[in-house]
């Protein structure tokens, strides 16, 4: 039977949002990217962050993992994970699965399936000279199992698919047992028998209790499981709310520019008419 255990609760975790986040502004160079961000989201809650490419959506996640800060803009500020200001990036990385193209593109070496698995437990590309557990070897084959990827185990990544390399991914992703899994532009180069299989198996981790955030600009990669939608436009947050009262056809159509229909069929989105 396939089956995953649920994330492990923790008491910070229970009584605190998993953000808390008031007047943030992230810069690259000189150029400001997010403009006083201010959003709070609760611990369980499934949320997709859509907007245009190149505006802002995977620095925001970066804002999550703790890879990029705000900077002082002389207003007072809240930047707040799980209730704490400050974390050892570490320990906060070990609550949350990440799965990017850019993580992709680093797996171009002869790394076997069962490896890329297992690496996630030590944030590694490979497994190098770590020590590995017969409990390691089991939270392997569990995760092997649940999204049907034992026959990958033994392969090397460079030579599978993109949709075989993505599933490793996101196994990699929940061996630790992750209260979130963030997800960024998880469809991108697949076709559409592959994207129906990834989308099932989020559905399935999405049901498991593992809450999920996921960055696209495709309406139909947010999963029925996601019910609450952040709209980002040139660094700035442009709507935010519950999904069926969010993706309409005039937000839609101001937030890509261009103008469309909005269609639902069976519990997914799809933008039409352009």
């Amino acid at each position: 039977m396939n089956s995953i255990k649920k994330s492990p609760l923790q008491k910070t975790h229970e009584i605190h949002p998993l953000l808390e986040y008031r007047n943030i502004s992230i810069a690259k160079g000189d150029k400001v990217v997010l403009h006083d961000i201010s959003v709070l989201v609760k611990e369980g809650e499934n949320i997709a962050i859509i907007g245009p490419n190149g505006s802002g959506k995977s620095t925001f996640l970066k804002t999550i993992t703790r890879e990029v800060y705000p900077m002082n803009t002389g207003q007072p500020t809240v930047f707040r994970t799980w209730g704490l200001d400050n974390w050892n990036v570490f320990d906060l990385r070990s609550h949350i699965g990440v799965v990017s193209n850019e993580l992709q593109h680093t797996f171009t070496r002869n790394i076997s399936g069962r490896d890329v698995l297992i690496s996630g437990f030590f944030s590694s590309i490979g497994l190098f000279n770590s020590t590995i557990t017969h409990a390691m070897e089991d939270r392997a084959d569990e995760i092997g199992e649940f999204l049907e990827i034992t026959h990958l185990m033994k392969r090397e990544i460079a030579d599978m698919s993109s949709d075989e390399a993505r599933r490793l991914l996101i196994g990699r992703a929940l061996i630790h047992h992750p209260k979130i899994l963030i997800l960024d532009e998880p469809t991108s180069s697949l076709d559409l028998h592959t994207l129906h299989t990834l989308r099932t198996y989020l559905r399935k981790i999405a049901q498991r209790g593992i809450g999920i955030i996921l960055v696209t600009h495709q309406l139909h990669d947010i999963i029925p499981e996601i019910h609450r939608i952040l709209m980002i436009k040139d660094g700035r947050i442009f709507r935010d709310g519950e999904k069926n009262k969010i993706i309409t056809d005039n937000n839609i159509s101001e937030l890509f520019a261009i103008p469309v229909k909005i269609m639902e069929e069976g519990g997914y989105y799809y933008a039409t008419g352009y």
